[in-house]
């Protein structure tokens, strides 16, 4: 009897337990990761950069794609290339300390749950309009990392896309060569029918785009939003 007892009390404990959602790039389910996908023509000359979204604890994604508008499962761009999942145990319960504009939307005497803070992000993003330079895909990503408290908060469009470029895993090899190639097509034929021209160009581009982040970010703070 005891031992039908013990096992009848394994059981329910197994059925209680919350399954652990797996990554399935076919399907296009993420769970707790961060995601990523080139942009035509802007990652073909700086591949560093591209489109991200978070995804909810079922593994859909959700990205600020427009104006007033936060696709939930359909990624825009494309294919997820490269993700970043996050231990989300490391998130919401966080002791550390949440900026006020955060904090005010959490609810009152519970925990926030990772799904709770990506609802929250993405009802107000819904309200925003898109500006590739001062309110984008980076700025909801990392207004929903600091809901979260994820690693303390203080997530942005610069320290976020550096996460992404440094840790982010490549789905598979053909997402690798689809989110290169391009970039080596063009660097060749620029190179090759415009020469000094071409390079000077991109250098000028990536230096153009890389320096009006670290500044927006850095020193004028209200311009880039999060």
């Amino acid at each position: 009897m005891e031992v039908n007892e013990e096992s009848e009390h394994h059981l329910m404990i197994e059925k209680s337990a919350s399954p652990i959602m797996l990554i399935d790039p076919r399907k296009a389910r993420f769970p707790c990761c961060i995601v990523w996908t080139p942009i035509p023509v802007i990652s073909w000359l700086i591949p560093f950069i591209g489109h991200i979204g978070i995804c909810r604890e079922d593994g859909v994604i959700l990205d600020f794609a427009g104006p007033n508008f936060v696709c939930v499962d359909n990624f825009a761009f494309g294919a997820v290339a490269r993700y970043f999942q996050i231990n989300k145990e490391k998130c919401c319960s966080s002791p550390h300390k949440i900026d006020e504009q955060y904090e005010q939307d959490r609810p009152r005497g519970d925990e926030s749950t990772w799904d709770d803070a990506l609802k929250k992000s993405t009802q107000e993003y819904q309200h925003l309009s898109y500006n590739l330079l001062t309110c984008n895909c980076h700025s909801f990503v990392a207004n929903n990392l600091n809901r979260l408290s994820f690693r303390g908060g203080g997530w942005n469009v610069v320290n976020l896309a550096t996460l992404i470029f440094l840790k982010g895993q490549w789905v598979n090899k053909a997402a690798i060569v689809r989110s290169l190639l391009p970039f080596v097509v063009v660097l060749s034929l620029g190179v090759l029918f415009g020469g000094w021209n071409f390079i000077a160009f991109l250098g000028f581009f990536s230096v153009f785009l890389v320096s009006w982040f670290l500044v927006g970010t850095y020193c004028f703070k209200s311009l880039i939003r999060l």
